[in-house]
């Protein structure tokens, strides 16, 4: 039997209507995709979600979201499984890394993939760890209440100084997606943190978590927490953030999954000490 050879790949951009087979590749790996994550990351970029396509069939996908003229992110990095090992999602990724030009290109890599991704310039910064587990059963915590339109200029300010780039346009679907519940707490009248959870295919999904202290990510984790209370939660926790791996610990969830954060290059001073949980693996 014989496969179709790379020349037969058509890589072409893909669109919003494109997202049920990517987000359906990507749940098949027990990535846990988000159910409504599809317009809020081609609210981003919608020009940088890529897919090729042997006689009009998708077969590879890849992702690469730009955020303003010095960084990029690339994520959704999947062949179809019958199709693998045959160069296909080599040839997608190599058309799709043009889209970034000459921007710092991000991204979270699977263990399976790191070597690959060092080959191609990626260099590691620091490993990522999903905990999952029921959620805990949480008090009403002090300071955290729901997020409302007049928070959304606050919410990217901060968010801005915790990521290595402004993401205005996203956060506007991120933060009012269906089924996304966004929380935010406030000490003397100053925000502290926010957080978001969503519902994935596989369990609830935290993230982002950004917080100034220990006590504010676990006040705005107890609020997310009530949200989930009794069903799967995951949080996807960056290794170097010693306080968020206590925080995920300490409400009984347990590693399930790693990913690795790597860039080809430098990326904007932020405040990393502030992410107790990541926004989304596939966008950063």
């Amino acid at each position: 039997m014989t496969s179709p050879a790379p020349q037969d790949l058509v890589v072409t951009r893909a669109g919003l209507a494109d997202w049920p087979v990517i987000s359906g590749w990507a749940a098949a790996e027990g990535w846990n995709p988000g159910l409504a994550d599809g317009p809020a990351f081609f609210a981003q970029d919608p020009e940088g979600f890529f897919l090729g396509r042997i006689d009009g069939e998708p077969v590879s996908a890849v992702s690469v979201v730009n955020y303003g003229a010095d960084y990029a992110f690339l994520g959704c990095y999947l062949v179809r499984p019958d199709l693998r090992g045959h160069g296909h999602g080599l040839t997608t990724w190599k058309t799709a890394l043009a889209h970034a030009g000459t921007r710092t290109i991000g991204l979270d890599g699977v263990v399976a993939q790191q070597d690959n991704y060092r080959q191609s310039g990626f260099r590691l910064a620091y490993r990522t760890v999903r905990f999952t587990g029921t959620a805990p059963e949480t008090d009403t915590p002090a300071g955290v209440r729901p997020a409302g339109p007049a928070d959304l200029a606050a919410i990217t300010a901060y968010d801005s100084a915790c990521y290595p780039a402004e993401r205005p346009r996203f956060l506007a679907e991120w933060l009012t997606a269906p089924g996304h519940h966004t929380v935010v707490r406030h000490q003397d009248g100053r925000l502290t943190g926010y957080g978001v959870i969503r519902p994935g295919r596989d369990s609830l999904r935290v993230g982002p978590l950004f917080a100034d202290s220990a006590e504010d990510a676990r006040a705005l984790f107890a609020a997310l927490a009530r949200e989930a209370a009794g069903r799967e939660l995951a949080v996807d926790v960056p290794e170097p953030n010693a306080a968020g791996i206590a925080l995920a610990e300490a409400a009984g969830l347990a590693p399930s999954f790693e990913t690795a954060r790597m860039y080809t290059g430098p990326v904007r001073a932020h405040a990393q000490e502030r992410v107790f949980g990541v926004t989304t693996l596939e966008l950063g």
